[in-house]
């Protein structure tokens, strides 16, 4: 490799630069304190787990996804975690192992082998927060109001919520008495929303009914009327998702009372989650980034494979994709200090510090304007003195 290419890093993998890492520490001090004001508690999971606890048998687009190494102790295949809410349910199911309703919340890097969209980065940083031992829609309607909550925190305007439901197709698969294998054709023909690949992929199933249930999954999308829409397609299909359009319509109701300036856009072919997910799924978009800024739903059936069924409901947000988009925090004016030698120096900067002051120290004279100071620490005859910029 030449010497002019080592700087170079792999495609959609960046990394952050003062200014950008600023911002998203500073949204993710926010968003922890915000998630800790609604009662989660924070984890840490490793980056990397056996294959096995990731579940990379059970999720083909999740398989995919993720880097695999060697362990060279155990000789294991191990995976860099490609998602964090898997290792939260584990953590959930087994480190823990609580009674009741459990709320967990994270902060952490995960790394993709291809981008899931073509803007999007394959390391992004994700933050999140996930509700474990509650069945109901109320769940579902407190995490999707704390990814709206933390996203008016960071003051990100224009949001449209795209809502959706896994239940219809999972019932249509159910009806349809189909191989894991074809059934995964389907996803993800619905997930591109080929038209051409879902015929292919359905072309032996004779039950019609579920045919044409998941032809019309493909343009049941638009405002709130796709729900009567739905209702009544199903309702001549004789294929009951009552209980999926009722959720749908409680999330709706509630999400239109509480926050008026959000745009809703239903999907009920909306299947961009990993396969785990079994009910309500939601994404947010905002105007200016090709791709989904918070996404979530719920996953009841993934901590089975841990030894312990569990009613699941989470989100999390793309920090790397909402720095374009957050408010930018605004950055305090450091104080510029001439290099002292004497120990009253030294001390006088570590009180400044102490009381949350951004000091600079500087040697010869060799202050650079990108430093950004608004003051001068000097040294007068009584002491040392805070002096404006501008006056030298």
């Amino acid at each position: 490799m030449a010497i002019e290419d080592r700087w170079m890093l792999p495609d959609g993998v960046q990394e952050l630069l003062p200014e950008q890492a600023s911002v998203v520490e500073a949204m993710r001090r926010g968003l922890l304190d915000l998630f800790h004001a609604w009662g989660y508690d924070l984890v840490v999971p490793p980056l990397v787990e056996f294959t096995e606890s990731l579940l990379l048998d059970q999720s083909h687009d999740l398989d995919i996804q993720s880097f695999k190494v060697t362990d060279q102790i155990s000789g294991r295949t191990m995976a860099v975690r490609a998602d964090i809410t898997a290792q939260v349910s584990r953590i959930d199911a087994h480190s823990l192992a609580r009674q009741g309703i459990s709320r967990l919340c994270y902060v952490g890097s995960v790394l993709h082998t291809k981008p899931s969209a073509p803007l999007a980065s394959r390391a992004p940083i994700q933050a999140g927060a996930e509700l474990f031992g509650e069945p109901s829609i109320a769940a579902d309607i407190e995490v999707v109001e704390l990814m709206l909550d933390s996203l008016a925190l960071l003051e990100v305007k224009d949001i449209t919520l795209d809502l959706g439901h896994v239940g219809l197709y999972r019932r249509l698969i159910t009806m349809a008495d189909i191989s894991d294998e074809q059934a995964d054709q389907i996803f993800s023909a619905l997930q591109r929303k080929s038209a051409t690949a879902l015929e292919r992929a359905m072309s032996n199933i004779d039950n019609q009914n579920v045919v044409q249930g998941l032809t019309a999954l493909r343009g049941l999308h638009g405002g709130v009327a796709v729900l009567e829409q739905a209702k009544s397609l199903f309702e001549s299909l004789d294929v009951d998702v009552s209980a999926e359009l009722g959720e749908l319509k409680q999330v709706i109701d509630r999400i239109s009372a509480r926050f008026t300036d959000i745009n809703l856009y239903i999907d009920l072919g909306e299947l961009r989650g990993y396969q785990y997910h079994t009910g309500l799924v939601f994404s947010a978009y905002v105007p200016g980034v090709g791709v989904s800024v918070a996404n979530g739903g719920r996953y009841d059936s993934l901590a089975q494979h841990y030894g312990r069924a569990r009613a699941a409901t989470g989100f999390n947000l793309d920090l790397k994709a909402l720095t374009t988009v957050a408010q930018q925090p605004r950055k305090a004016k450091a104080i510029c200090a001439d290099y002292d030698p004497s120990v009253e120096f030294a001390d006088h900067v570590k009180q400044l510090r102490q009381r949350g002051e951004r000091v600079v120290v500087v040697y010869d004279g060799n202050y650079d304007p990108s430093l950004d100071c608004n003051r001068r620490l000097i040294l007068k005859d009584e002491g040392f003195e805070l002096e404006p910029m501008e006056e030298f």
